[in-house]
């Protein structure tokens, strides 16, 4: 069962999306110029992903699953109970990681990478986890 706090972050989640994107440009040219706008991307790309994990979290202590020890550890958690695929946990936690590269500066940060990541995968990949929850959640009687 959904709790008002799970629906919460969703819509948390999905406010953040819409937001990216109203500024992202469709050019990676155009990304890659504007420092603002890149520094705006890269914090909400923090921020969905953060609000993933926050999802993942709520979800096990919802279904009274293993508390996990790390935020990757929660969503092999989630896939071991067959509540999202590995696959999908294997993307989130590659996000994870880049989300780590990004808000602690470990690496020189490959723009185009990002960029990429924003355009093209983790709207994808971020909605494929809010529909596997809310399906997985929706189902389950009170």
């Amino acid at each position: 069962m959904k709790t008002k706090r799970i629906d919460d972050k969703i819509q948390d989640i999905e406010r953040y999306l819409v937001e990216l994107h109203s500024f992202l440009p469709n050019e990676y040219e155009l990304y890659k110029e504007d420092t603002k706008i890149k520094a705006a991307s890269e914090r909400y790309f923090e921020k969905i992903v953060e609000a993933v994990i926050d999802v993942a979290f709520l979800v096990i202590r919802n279904k009274n699953l293993k508390l996990p020890e790390d935020d990757k550890q929660a969503l092999d958690i989630l896939a071991q109970a067959k509540i999202i695929s590995e696959e999908l946990a294997g993307k989130l936690k590659d996000a994870k990681r880049m989300r780590n590269v990004l808000a602690h500066q470990y690496d020189t940060i490959d723009d185009e990478i990002v960029f990429n990541t924003l355009r093209e995968e983790l709207e994808k990949d971020v909605e494929a986890f809010l529909r596997t929850i809310d399906e997985k959640l929706k189902t389950e009687a009170p």
